[in-house]
């Protein structure tokens, strides 16, 4: 278990705590994330808020401050690349392919959506096989048109191996990069976004979630940082949490379009995370409150886009 990734697990139970929220407008989608979860993923974490949060009613539990922050975090996320991913599928789109899948969901909650694609799911072993441990013990067997693909990103060429198993270069695809690029190298960055540009039709789309050099470098120095007692502890115990996964690599500062055309991409849409676009979309009730009651703010550190290959 030591070698499973905890931001995986911490973002699954993130997603299962949003899809509590009822209220349709605001409520995270993915209603399978909890049932991944299970003792032993839990176990993981300690006293951290979240794993008591598990069990309690939403009323009681979103009024942890951190528990609170982790579904609103992963609303707007999760509901944008769902989102996305079905306009891509009605647009053509016949493949999936999801780039450090975690505990991703898609596969089950969407099966009806993508009953007429092939779906490959790429991650670390480690993380790969309890995954699916917990898909057999709680959901179902795999679908017929998943395919689970092991791959170490930071030293492995996953290219090779979503080749071998069966992905096509000539067929219109989308692509998942979820909660993965703070994690790598530069280098790595770039070759996987070069490689699916080099290995799919003009067309196919990648959908993923990153920061700018200017958190990295603001991370760095949040131990000097004048920050209320409540958010110097989220910090802290985050660290504790990515002690092998530290957040290294950031887009260069508000030059998306600049940074994805580089690489052989067209930018179709960013969006902030708590952004005001992204506030009024996926985080205000029907009454007009707002899941956290922060209201949407600019500039944003923390943001997801959209590109395709040119």
């Amino acid at each position: 278990m030591n070698d499973i990734s905890r931001t995986s697990i911490w973002t699954a139970m993130g997603r299962a705590i949003g899809s509590r929220e009822p209220d349709e407008r605001v409520r995270n989608p993915d209603y399978l994330a909890g049932e991944l979860i299970g003792p032993e993923e839990r176990a993981l974490f300690g006293d951290h808020p979240l794993v008591a949060a598990m069990d309690k009613p939403y009323e009681e539990a979103s009024q942890e401050w951190e528990v609170l922050m982790a579904a609103r975090l992963m609303i707007p996320r999760t509901r944008f690349i769902d989102s996305r991913l079905q306009e891509a599928i009605k647009d053509g789109a016949r493949q999936l392919v999801i780039l450090g899948a975690g505990f991703d969901t898609r596969a089950y909650r969407l099966k009806e959506v993508l009953s007429n694609a092939r779906v490959f799911e790429v991650d670390h072993p480690m993380t790969q096989e309890r995954k699916k441990l917990r898909v057999l013990q709680v959901i179902a067997e795999p679908p017929q048109n998943l395919t689970y693909i092991p791959v170490d990103f930071r030293n492995e060429a996953f290219g090779e191996r979503l080749l071998a198993a069966g992905y096509r270069r000539d067929q219109l695809s989308f692509f998942i990069w979820e909660g993965v690029t703070m994690y790598l190298p530069a280098d790595t960055v770039h070759a996987t976004l070069k490689w699916v540009c080099e290995n799919s039709p003009a067309g196919s789309r990648i959908v993923f979630d990153y920061t700018y050099e200017i958190a990295i470098r603001m991370i760095a120095a949040a131990d000097s940082a004048p920050l209320p007692p409540q958010a110097k502890q989220a910090i802290e115990r985050m660290r504790r949490m990515t002690a092998g996964e530290p957040w290294i690599f950031g887009v260069p500062d508000r030059k998306e379009e600049e940074f994805m055309h580089d690489l052989g991409f067209r930018l179709r849409k960013v969006l902030g995370m708590s952004s005001k676009e992204a506030v009024e979309s996926y985080l205000t009730r029907a009454d007009g409150s707002i899941l956290g009651k922060i209201p949407g703010t600019d500039p944003q550190g923390y943001l997801i886009l959209e590109a395709e290959v040119a």
